[in-house]
């Protein structure tokens, strides 16, 4: 019997578009790709909010502050880079979650004027994986290259979408030693190192050794 034909997973699409708003720039993003892991692994990585700073570049922490239903206060320590130029990045945010649908992210205080963002995702039955769009809207309350900053901020998304991506399809560890999935919440363990052996002290002189 012939074999069907491999359906290629469409590669990664980001489109940002610049636009004027309070006499400063406004940047709208638009991301879409297409994962082979099913929906409740996307799910359950997506939703680690705390572990997000383990492979998302330039986001140096991410914190639950409080848990209410499906609201999510998160707070989160990045870096924005700008030719030469980096900017630590400061933000409270609000996630609301659909489960295994949608996740919607608005600003609550920090280091832009405006912030709203919204993960969505789309079962795709043909080869079991997912179809993730991200889409969000920004505005910095502060300088950002008006002829460049687009291309930054575009450049900036592919690299957090690749890095979502390769998290996502990584084959768990956990899977290779027998199916056990970690919770994305747990703490990893803290290796603590044997104390250093000490020398022997050195005999006193003219003492046989």
């Amino acid at each position: 019997m012939a074999q069907a034909p491999k359906l290629e997973l469409p590669k990664l699409e980001v489109s940002v578009n610049r636009v004027d708003a309070e006499a400063r720039h406004m940047y709208e993003v638009d991301a879409t790709a297409t994962v082979a892991a099913p929906l409740p692994k996307v799910w359950r990585i997506l939703t680690g909010y705390e572990r997000m700073s383990e492979f998302v570049p330039d986001l140096e922490s991410c914190k639950v502050l409080s848990r209410n239903g499906n609201e999510v206060i998160i707070e989160q320590f990045g870096v924005a880079r700008f030719l030469f130029m980096s900017r630590t990045i400061h933000l409270i945010v609000r996630a609301t979650e659909q489960p295994m649908s949608s996740i919607d992210i608005s600003l609550i205080s920090g280091d832009m004027k405006h912030y709203e963002s919204r993960w969505e995702l789309i079962p795709v039955p043909e080869t079991g994986g997912t179809k993730i769009v991200y889409s969000g809207r920004l505005l910095p309350n502060f300088y950002v290259p008006g002829i460049l900053g687009a291309n930054m901020i575009r450049s900036d998304i592919e690299h957090m979408m690749n890095a979502v991506v390769a998290r996502i399809d990584r084959r768990d560890d956990a899977s290779r030693r027998g199916g056990q999935t970690p919770s994305v919440q747990a703490t990893p363990a803290i290796q603590v190192p044997p104390p250093a052996q000490q020398p022997a002290p050195n005999p006193p002189a003219g003492q046989a050794k």
